[in-house]
C-alpha cells in the first residue's frame, strides 16, 4: 500500500497493476486532503488507513479502480467499490453517483497521475 499526496507515476501504476489478476490498480481518494492510497488488494484495507492513520472524514473517501493501460480515455477511470455504498449520503450503489463528485475525483486523479 502506498500513500500518494503529490504525484505517482504512470510506469508505477502499470508496475503495480501487474500483480492484480485483472491489471488494475485499487485507489481510495481522499477529496478533502487531496490524499490517494494506491495498491492494495481491496478498497477497505485503504479505508482503514486513511480512517485510522491520516485521520480522514468517511465521507470524503471514495473508491475507484485505475486501469493504467487505459490511460488518456474515459476508462482509466472506473468508478466501483463496496465502499462508495452510502444510501444514508443518497448514494445506493457501488459507482459515484454524484456527477460533480466524479468530476472531482477525475481532476484529482489526473493531476496526480504523471506521464
Amino acid at each position: 500500500m502506498q500513500k500518494v499526496d503529490t504525484s505517482i507515476s504512470l510506469a508505477e501504476l502499470e508496475q503495480m497493476s501487474q500483480k492484480m489478476y485483472q491489471q488494475l490498480v485499487k485507489a481510495v481518494i481522499d477529496l478533502e486532503k487531496n490524499i490517494m492510497v494506491v495498491d492494495a488488494e481491496m478498497h477497505v484495507d485503504q479505508e482503514v488507513f486513511l480512517l485510522e492513520e491520516e485521520g480522514s472524514e468517511q465521507d470524503n473517501l471514495w473508491g475507484i479502480n485505475l486501469h493504467p493501460d487505459l490511460y488518456g480515455t474515459d476508462s482509466f477511470i472506473e468508478f466501483d467499490s463496496m465502499i462508495n455504498m452510502r444510501p444514508s449520503r443518497g448514494n445506493r450503489t457501488r459507482g459515484v453517483d454524484d456527477l460533480a463528485v466524479r468530476e472531482k475525483i477525475k481532476k484529482m486523479v489526473i493531476n496526480m497521475v504523471k506521464v
